[in-house]
């Protein structure tokens, strides 16, 4: 089709892309003097109502974006029964073409083109649009750093009744495919911040974080494997940017980023940071799940709870033995005087390791129960961890200057610190309470270091005889 002119007006001059159900061509526009794009659906397709509506459905979508780092739609039409969309021309190469002809990106680099993602991707949500097909081939720089998603062919409606697919269709690229997606299941935003998660996983290390040999293969790796570590192959990426990519491709899409927004706001922040600047605003934190309850309203016996720690709470009354060296119970907890502060147990916190440790269990350190409790993994090399350390994240519910904090657990003798921070993602970089040994009950006194809403039991060694280290419960004022 080169040279020939469609609808008396685009000439075009080279094909420069082809897919699955249309082909890219950069053309004259002869009335405007000007290069554009040109997509234009394959001619076997034409025929077939499904794929022809598909491809008006991109363009009406697209041409409602106005976004500069969206490639704007000029123009539809139909050229002796062939469909064509005509987009802006940005001259220069897509993502995919950088990341294999340079390798690994630097980190602000990397960070800064994921802003720009995630900022063309944000503004598509807001318009009530989910891409669906996130990858850096569909993302086009124009030579002066600045980039553009485009290809919204699959793009869905985030009004599912009005999307032009619906649950049980599987579309997307393999390699950046989220879980959802690969299992056929309802997707949002979040579908969209999982891609963006791979992408920027790809920008740091050169390598998809599923590689395989065929659409089945990899899309079961995405459901099924835990994100690799980014850390592993790159340890000049830090802690708290590992964490927000691990967060962006966590597997429930409840567990990412509320919103594209904010995963755009972290990815800020860590660009700042690596850039050397002090970031003063905490992450945001990744959404939680939402919990359908039934039954019996369960607040009256929340509220009565409180108040029974407010008066001074039950006191668990556990012994410890240690037959075989395994702990099966700890003594009562005290956390001190003053007014209790309800801390809630929410996830592990292992940024120099794999990225979690029985992250579900947070929660038992801190449910009032001292017969249950979370623990570490097993270290071969007890009691060293062959790590800085590994924590577990309290959430105070609010920002609070603590005095003390009480810990109780059924192994011993394992070294730890309470540090603070604003976000359960981490960064915790004020140090609240030195180092001590923890016995059986150990209460750590707080330094007045100001307000926080996280905290952190940081653990650094283990205790002697023992190969993990359990926290049974976490009390404080």
């Amino acid at each position: 089709m080169v040279g020939e002119v469609l609808s008396g007006r685009y000439e075009l001059e080279e094909l420069v892309g082809t897919g699955g159900m249309s082909s890219v061509y950069r053309a004259h526009d002869q009335l405007l003097d000007r290069k554009v794009a040109l997509k234009v659906l394959h001619e076997q397709y034409t025929a077939d109502d499904d794929y022809v509506e598909r491809f008006r459905h991109e363009a009406r979508s697209v041409a409602s974006l106005s976004h500069p780092n969206i490639v704007t739609v000029i123009d539809r039409g139909e050229h002796e029964g062939r469909q064509f969309i005509v987009f802006e021309y940005v001259p220069g190469e897509n993502l995919k073409r950088l990341i294999e002809r340079r390798g690994p990106a630097p980190v602000p680099t990397a960070l800064e083109l994921a802003i720009q993602i995630a900022r063309g991707l944000s503004f598509a949500h807001q318009q009530g649009l989910v891409h669906r097909d996130v990858k850096p081939q569909n993302v086009l720089l124009n030579g002066d750093g600045q980039a553009k998603v485009t290809d919204f062919g699959i793009a869905r409606s985030l009004d599912v009744k009005h999307g032009m697919t619906q649950t049980g269709t599987v579309l997307g690229t393999s390699d950046y495919i989220a879980p959802e997606q690969a299992q056929g299941q309802r997707v949002d935003e979040h579908t969209d911040i999982y891609s963006l998660g791979v992408v920027l996983y790809e920008l740091l290390t050169n390598e998809v974080p599923y590689p395989g040999e065929n659409f089945v293969a990899i899309a079961m790796r995405h459901i099924n494997e835990p994100p690799p570590s980014i850390r592993d192959k790159r340890p000049d990426v830090s802690p708290r940017l590992e964490a927000a990519v691990q967060c962006a491709m966590a597997k429930r899409p409840e567990d990412r980023f509320d919103t594209m927004n904010d995963f755009c706001r972290e990815l800020e922040a860590n660009l700042q940071e690596a850039q050397g600047t002090v970031v003063m605003t905490p992450p945001p934190k990744a959404r939680r799940a939402r919990v359908r309850r039934t039954g019996p309203n369960p607040w009256p016996i929340v509220l009565a709870l409180l108040v029974l720690i407010a008066i001074g709470g039950a006191i668990a009354y556990l012994a410890i033995t240690r037959d075989n060296g395994t702990p099966t119970s700890t003594p009562p907890i005290s956390s001190g005087g003053g007014t209790p502060v309800h801390l809630a147990g929410v996830t592990a916190y292992d940024p120099f390791g794999s990225g979690g440790e029985h992250d579900d269990k947070a929660s038992l350190a801190t449910d009032g129960n001292g017969a249950t409790y979370w623990e570490t993994e097993h270290y071969n090399d007890a009691p060293s961890l062959g790590k800085q350390g590994v924590g577990l994240v309290l959430d105070a519910g609010s920002s609070v200057q603590l005095h003390t904090v009480g810990v109780s657990t059924a192994t011993p003798g394992f070294a730890a610190s309470i540090r603070a921070g604003d976000s359960k993602l981490g960064p915790f970089p004020v140090t609240v309470a030195g180092s001590k040994t923890v016995g059986d009950r150990t209460q750590f006194t707080v330094t007045g270091q100001g307000e926080h809403r996280y905290y952190v039991l940081w653990i650094t060694r283990l205790g002697s005889g023992y190969n993990t280290a359990r926290v049974n419960e976490i009390r404080a004022n």
